[in-house]
C-alpha cells in the first residue's frame, strides 16, 4: 500500500474507538466506510495484503482469466456457428495474460482500497494480527478500545483429507490463477462454482482437464441446471467424474495421480497438477474467540444471528468468515448492517431472500430465491416451468441454444419464488428475476411484463408464459 496513510497508521492506537473492524478486505471496509458516513471514530485493523480475496485472488482475477479464454473459445467455434466466418485464437504468451490480470488487479487493489483511506478521517488504519481481549483489540503490540468490533476476516481455500494429498504439491484457486505456465494437463477436484470455473478456463486454454467431485456438479443448483453444464464441459472436452469418493493421491513420474472409486470401482486419474476447490475455511485462528466467548459453528465459522450478533455483547461479524452467503456483495452488506447496528441498535435484519448468484461458466448460471426442493421443504405448493434456450429468439439469433430457464411459483398465491437461468448471458439477467421476487411479482404479472426483444432477459417472460401456455405457438413478442 501507498504511504498515503503513514499519518493514520501512526495515530492508531491513541484514544478510544466508536468501532473496530478488524479485516481490510470489502465487508471490513464495508463496515468502516458505513460507519465513518455516521460520524464514528474507527479502526480498522487489517492483516495480509489490503482489499481481502475479491480484489486479490478471487472474483477479479479469474473473472479476467475466463474472458481470455471465452474470447479464445468463441473464435475457434465461430466457423461453426455461422456461414462464411473462419476464424482462429489461442494462447501464444499465458505470461502475458497473467501479468496482465495481476496489473488490473493492482489497479483495483489501490483504487478501491488503499487510495480510499485518506478519505476518510476518521477511519485510522492499522497493519498487524489482530486478537480480541476484554474492552477491545490488541494488534502489533498496540491496544485498541471500544465496546463495540466487527470481525471480518475472510476465508482461505481449505485441503480435504486425502491420503497424499499433501505430498503432490496441489494447487488452491489462489495458485491456479498465478500460473504463468501452462501444464498439459490438469485435476480439477470439486464440483463447487470455483471448480467448474476453473476447469473450463484452463480447458479453453488448451489444458487437457478432468474435473472430479463427490456428488454431481454445481451441487446447490437445480439439478436440470448441473446436468446440462456438466454435458457441455464434456462437450468442450473436459472428463467430468461425479458421484465418487476420493482415495489416494500420488506423485508420479509426470506428474501426479488420484485414485478414486466411483460406482464400486477404483479408478485412477493422472495428470501433471492438481487444483484443489473444495471449499474454504473461516480466518479465525489467534483471534482469542473462545476466551472472549464468541462462538463458532461446527464448520469453524463465527455463528451470528440475523442482526449479525455473535453470542459476545458487542461483537459483530460479517463476510464469508461467517460462512454466509459467500459472495462479495453479500459481505459488503451484511457488514454494512453488522456497522449500523453495533452503532444504532439493532435494529436491521439480514435478508437474503432475493440475493441473486451467478456461476460464471459458459454458460452461465445465474440464481435467485428458491430452488424447487427448497420451496416444497418450506411447504409451498409448487408449480414449476422449465424453457430450454432454443425457444428464445436470441439465443437463436446467437446460434447458441445451449441452456435453460427454470422458474419456481406457489401454485395458490402464483408468487415467484425462485428463478434459475443457465445462458450464455445469464448472469446479465438474473436481476430483473430478483427484482420480481423483491417486489412480490406473480408469474402473471412477470408474463405480462413488456421486455426487449432479442435479448435472454425476455427468457423470463417466456418461462413464465410457459407455466400455461405453449410458448411455440407464439409469434415474436406476443403475449
Amino acid at each position: 500500500m501507498s504511504d498515503c496513510c503513514s499519518t493514520q497508521r501512526e495515530n492508531a492506537g491513541h484514544g478510544r474507538h466508536d468501532l473496530i473492524v478488524v479485516g481490510a478486505g470489502s465487508a471490513g471496509f464495508s463496515a468502516a466506510i458505513t460507519a465513518a458516513e455516521q460520524g464514528a471514530q474507527v479502526a480498522l485493523i487489517g492483516h495480509g495484503t489490503i482489499g481481502g480475496s475479491c480484489v486479490n485472488v478471487g472474483c477479479v482475477p479469474s473473472k479476467a482469466l475466463i474472458r481470455a479464454a471465452e474470447t479464445i473459445h468463441h473464435a475457434n467455434r465461430a466457423a461453426g456457428r455461422f456461414d462464411g466466418v473462419q476464424a482462429e485464437a489461442r494462447v501464444t504468451d499465458w505470461r502475458a495474460q497473467v501479468a496482465q490480470k495481476d496489473a488490473l488487479v493492482d489497479s483495483l487493489r489501490q483504487a478501491k482500497y488503499a487510495d480510499l483511506l485518506p478519505a476518510y478521517n476518521n477511519v485510522v488504519y492499522h497493519e498487524g494480527r489482530a486478537r480480541l481481549i476484554p474492552g477491545g483489540v490488541e494488534a502489533g503490540g498496540r491496544r485498541f478500545a471500544a465496546d463495540r468490533v466487527i470481525i471480518a476476516t475472510g476465508t482461505r481455500p481449505s485441503f480435504p483429507s486425502i491420503p497424499g494429498l499433501a505430498d503432490v504439491s496441489p494447487l488452491d484457486s489462489t495458485g491456479a490463477l498465478a500460473l504463468t505456465e501452462l501444464p498439459r494437463s490438469m485435476i480439477v477436484l470439486g464440483g463447487g462454482y470455483i471448480g467448474a470455473e476453473l476447469a473450463q478456463t484452463f480447458a479453453r486454454v488448451g489444458v487437457a482437464v478432468t474435473l472430479v467431485f463427490r456428488s454431481r456438479l454445481l451441487p446447490e443448483a437445480e439439478p436440470e441446471i448441473g446436468e446440462a453444464l456438466a454435458g457441455y464441459l464434456a462437450d468442450e472436452g473436459i472428463t467430468v467424474l461425479g458421484g465418487l469418493s476420493y482415495e489416494a493421491a500420488h506423485l508420479t513420474r509426470g506428474g501426479v495421480s488420484l485414485t478414486v472409486r466411483r460406482g464400486g470401482r477404483q479408478e485412477t486419474v493422472v495428470a501433471e497438477r492438481i487444483i484443489v476447490a473444495t471449499g474454504r475455511t473461516a480466518n479465525t485462528e489467534d483471534l482469542g474467540l473462545a476466551e472472549v466467548g464468541v462462538a463458532q459453528t461446527p464448520t469453524g465459522a463465527i455463528a451470528v444471528d440475523d442482526r449479525m450478533r455473535t453470542s459476545k455483547r458487542g461483537v459483530y461479524a460479517a463476510g464469508d468468515v461467517t460462512g454466509k452467503d459467500q459472495f462479495v456483495y453479500m459481505a459488503a452488506y451484511g457488514a454494512k448492517l453488522a456497522a449500523k447496528n453495533a452503532l444504532n441498535g439493532d435494529s436491521l435484519r439480514y435478508d437474503n431472500s432475493a440475493m441473486p448468484a451467478v456461476v460464471f461458466t459458459d454458460p452461465q448460471v445465474g440464481s435467485v430465491g428458491l430452488t424447487e426442493a427448497r420451496a416444497r421443504a418450506a411447504g409451498h405448493d409448487v408449480r414449476t416451468s422449465v424453457l430450454t434456450l432454443d425457444n428464445v429468439p436470441r439465443a437463436l439469433a446467437a446460434r447458441d441454444t445451449r441452456g435453460l430457464i427454470k422458474l419456481v411459483a406457489d401454485r395458490g398465491t402464483r408468487k415467484l419464488l425462485g428463478a434459475h437461468i443457465l445462458a450464455p448471458e445469464g448472469a446479465d439477467s438474473i436481476q430483473t428475476a430478483a427484482m420480481a421476487i423483491r417486489g412480490g411479482l406473480t408469474i402473471d404479472e412477470l408474463a405480462d411484463a413488456i421486455f426487449p426483444y432479442l435479448t435472454t432477459v425476455e427468457g423470463l417472460k417466456l418461462a413464465a408464459q410457459t407455466f400455461d401456455r405453449d410458448v411455440s405457438k407464439l409469434s415474436c413478442c406476443a403475449g
